[in-house]
């Protein structure tokens, strides 16, 4: 009896290690996401920034940041990271502490990484220009601060520096009311444009 159970025990236990090793070298085999990025630094300059400085609570506008490579080479995959649009949340016992100051109704678009709060548009050309652009609705009220810095690639290795060797970043101060901006439509564009812009 022992003998005939022995090999159908063998047979399952050679089955059961090579489900395993499919599915470990399934998960996780792949290389690693700045495997193929260059070491360096890269040139990069934020050009222009445009979001309202004034909201209301519940309203949408538009978070436009274009950056420029002023090097000599292409950007491996230029990235921007935004930091300010959740705050942590003090309240005891909440599941996800973390809360919205603003909602990400849409983001740069093909920009999404595996990051909460960095995007990535791909190679940037010398002497090219890219805009991240979001779609954001105001969700808390209060001044509020927005951190936003330009990167070269996601896996460290490729940086980004301002011409004076610093990093390329910034900040806007951006006040959110309790009662929605005046918004009137431009009848020329189709526009919706905000007072206090």
């Amino acid at each position: 009896m022992s003998s005939s159970a022995s090999p159908k025990i063998t047979l399952g236990c050679v089955a059961a290690a090579a489900l395993l090793a499919a599915s470990i070298s399934g998960c996780g085999g792949g290389e690693q996401q700045d495997a193929n990025e260059p070491s360096g630094n890269y040139e990069v300059a934020i050009s222009k920034v445009s979001f309202p400085r004034r909201q209301g609570l519940g309203e949408t506008s538009k978070l436009v940041i274009t950056v420029q490579n002023t090097g000599q080479s292409e950007i491996p995959d230029i990235t921007m990271t935004v930091n300010g649009l959740n705050y942590r949340s003090t309240e005891p016992g909440v599941a996800d502490p973390l809360r919205p100051v603003w909602v990400i109704n849409a983001g740069p678009i093909n920009g999404t990484t595996a990051y909460v709060n960095t995007w990535a548009l791909g190679p940037l050309a010398a002497g090219d220009e890219r805009s991240f652009i979001w779609s954001l609705s105001a969700t808390q009220p209060g001044t509020r601060t927005l951190e936003y810095r330009a990167g070269a690639g996601l896996g460290g290795k490729a940086r980004a520096v301002a011409a004076d060797g610093g990093i390329p970043a910034g900040t806007l101060v951006v006040n959110v009311t309790r009662r929605p901006q005046d918004s009137t439509v431009d009848p020329a564009t189709g526009q919706v444009v905000q007072k206090g812009e």
